[in-house]
């Protein structure tokens, strides 16, 4: 039976935490520390995040600038926005919430934030300097995952990792902080041969490819460690992950559940990110 990873507990923990830095930042500067928000148009998946992001913001003590565009917004006036904000004292932290609407260049878009102010980690600066083990501003998701190993420590060192999707939200930074760690890595995705016995060679799983229970049993090696990306809908529309849960918890040695696992911890990390481009600022 394996040591559930409570994902949540810890997120609660590490925002108590957040609320004394914060306070502590703005006795010292004078200020609040500020985290712009950017929406553009009515996907309501979005508009739960962003209010999310909200009111996470006011729990530790993050001012929150919230811009919401209509999903008929021209380019050049989200663009004109994202500019005065890079350009803005008040503003430490830009997130553009994604998806964009389809007739705007998401990416065009993205690189008007500043790296100092990239507090989703996605630009090429931040996701370089990842890369070459350089101080960087690192993917939410990823982060996370590793203040959830350290928490419960599980030191990546000289084991065997394999991260199952190559995203660049989650799989590719994920590989990069665990070499950084350094754990021997593999990433998997659809073209991966033999994909089962590959998984099940690893003592750190980390699964984040979008599918509703992928990965079984068979696929989990006797005391891996398994962590779960994934955020899907099940035959009878309940919320689960991409691994087969009720099963690989009887071989795991630590599992994170869904929901409660990695999913409190993502905002969390935006929040720490916003925190550590102030301090760097």
């Amino acid at each position: 039976m394996s040591t559930l990873i409570d994902g949540k507990a810890l997120a609660a923990k590490l925002r108590a935490e957040l609320k004394e830095k914060i306070a502590a930042f703005s006795e010292e500067k004078g200020r609040q520390i500020g985290l712009a928000v950017v929406l553009v148009g009515e996907d309501p998946a979005s508009q739960v995040y962003v209010r999310n992001k909200i009111k996470a913001c006011e729990e530790v003590g993050i001012r929150s600038y919230s811009y919401h565009l209509p999903a008929a917004a021209q380019e050049q006036d989200v663009e004109a926005l994202v500019s005065e904000l890079a350009s803005s004292d008040n503003v430490d932290g830009i997130l553009v919430q994604l998806p964009l609407p389809k007739h705007l260049d998401a990416e065009k878009i993205l690189r008007l934030i500043p790296p100092a102010k990239d507090v989703d980690g996605f630009s090429a600066e931040n996701v370089g300097n990842l890369a070459m083990h350089r101080e960087s501003i690192v993917a939410c998701t990823p982060f996370g995952v590793m203040k959830m190993l350290e928490e419960y420590g599980i030191d990546p060192k000289g084991k065997s990792a394999v991260v199952l999707g190559r995203s660049n939200i989650v799989g590719k930074p994920m590989a990069m902080l665990l070499i950084n760690a350094d754990a021997t890595v593999t990433v998997c995705h659809s073209k991966t041969r033999d994909l089962k016995a590959v998984c099940a060679g690893a003592d750190i799983l980390v699964v984040a490819i979008g599918r509703a229970k992928f990965v079984t049993a068979d696929m989990v090696k006797e005391g891996a460690v398994v962590i779960d990306v994934g955020m899907d809908r099940d035959e009878n529309g309940k919320l689960c992950g991409d691994v087969d849960f009720e099963n690989v918890k009887e071989k795991a040695s630590f599992i994170t559940p869904v929901p409660g696992g990695v999913g409190p911890m993502t905002i969390t990390m935006l929040l720490y990110n916003t925190y550590i481009a102030a301090a760097r600022r």
